[in-house]
């Protein structure tokens, strides 16, 4: 009698077994029948926001001298700026850099002057377009005796899109439909057809300037990869 239940036992646990592992197999089959697809979003914006730094220098011996002609060519560069619709507000002045030239003990050129002053004018606004028609005009400057100075690297015009949080949610579902085309074309070619989205990542996002001659113009890229079921 014993023996009898150890079989049956035995055999309700082999059928058991058996339905797990069919419905393991059934799982894995179901899992494997996936394809993972990249979406692309691009667009080109007008940037939303410059910062431009306006460098001047003075030369000289008598440093009294000295700053009295750069807060003077400070005051002109801004009354150019609020003459044009800059907003004081937009308008910051760093304090003047000074260099003394003979400080350099290494140094043993003869120079003619002691002292190199830098004063620097920073504009921020929102305003670009504004902006943009000043400093193609601030040759004006001249006029008043005022020579903007090329600042080199680090100090030149720089242009950003700062609205991207705004915008980058519809450039996301725009991704998500250009992933899903793929897929569909992709389920097409196998004779199947996409079910649910299974991952979907965050999305890669970048900014960058359209070229080197207009980098007022910023180009928009968002790639999210998405996985989708395949059915028959």
């Amino acid at each position: 009698m014993n023996r009898i239940k150890e079989a049956a036992v035995i055999a309700i646990g082999i059928i058991v077994l058996g339905l797990c592992v069919k419905s393991g197999l059934d799982g894995f089959s179901d899992r494997s029948r996936q394809v993972t697809v990249k979406g692309l979003s691009e667009r080109e914006v007008e940037a939303d926001k410059v910062t431009w730094p306006i460098l001047t220098k003075e030369l000289g011996n008598d440093l009294p001298s000295l700053y009295k002609s750069i807060n003077a060519t400070t005051a002109k560069v801004k009354a150019f700026l609020k003459q044009n619709g800059v907003k004081d507000s937009e308008i910051s002045v760093n304090a003047p850099v000074v260099i003394d030239l003979n400080a350099d003990q290494y140094n043993t050129v003869k120079r003619n002057y002691r002292y190199n002053i830098t004063s620097t004018v920073t504009v921020t606004s929102r305003n670009v377009k504004l902006v943009r028609s000043i400093i193609a005009r601030q040759g004006e400057l001249l006029k008043q005796g005022v020579a903007v100075v090329d600042g080199g690297y680090g100090n030149g015009v720089v242009y950003e899109y700062v609205s991207f949080q705004q915008i980058k949610p519809k450039m996301m579902q725009e991704a998500i439909k250009n992933a899903e085309l793929t897929a569909r074309q992709f389920a097409d070619n196998s004779d199947s057809e996409i079910g649910k989205i299974l991952e979907a990542g965050q999305g890669q996002f970048s900014i960058e300037n359209r070229d080197d001659n207009t980098p007022y113009i910023k180009k928009l890229r968002v790639v999210t990869t998405v996985t989708y079921s395949l059915k028959d």
